[in-house]
């Protein structure tokens, strides 16, 4: 039998979830020239899945996203360590910024650099590793049987 899910906790969810996303997108691309980038954006991010996990368990945890936690973190990785070790192929030092500036269509100058692709790197792995958390954890407590108590 299936626990019945919180009114409360579902319309929070609702109104909630979109939000923290977003708030998590926009940490991790303002945290080049302000607080936040790759580590807090994922924060925040795995605290809106962690929200999700309590309202449904794992299952609604995995319908969010797709792919396995561990996608996450490989993808995460290697983006990281590419930025990482960019630089040292052309015989720079470790971790060298290079800022790029292109003019798009619709939205004008944008500049990209290489420490706001290192972050997304650092964001896809605490997304990744909060999901392997969950993995971890399993179902929500209360749909998981209770063991029986042998007589004292």
């Amino acid at each position: 039998m299936r626990p019945r899910r919180s009114l409360i906790l579902d319309t929070t969810l609702r109104l909630v979830f979109d939000a923290a996303l977003v708030l998590s997108v926009y940490l991790l691309f303002a945290g080049h020239n302000q607080p936040g980038g790759g580590f807090v954006g994922g924060l925040v991010a795995g605290g809106a899945l962690g929200l999700r996990y309590l309202a449904g368990g794992l299952d609604e945890v995995r319908a969010t996203l797709p792919g396995r936690p561990w996608h996450y973190l490989s993808a995460g990785l290697l983006v990281a360590v590419g930025m990482a070790l960019r630089s040292l192929v052309g015989g720079g030092a470790p971790l060298d910024q290079t800022a790029y500036t292109g003019d798009l269509l619709v939205i004008g100058t944008a500049k990209l650099t290489t420490a706001t692709i290192f972050d997304v790197g650092v964001y896809l792995i605490v997304v990744g590793l909060v999901l392997l958390i969950f993995e971890g954890l399993g179902e929500h407590p209360s749909e998981s049987p209770v063991p029986e108590e042998h007589g004292s």
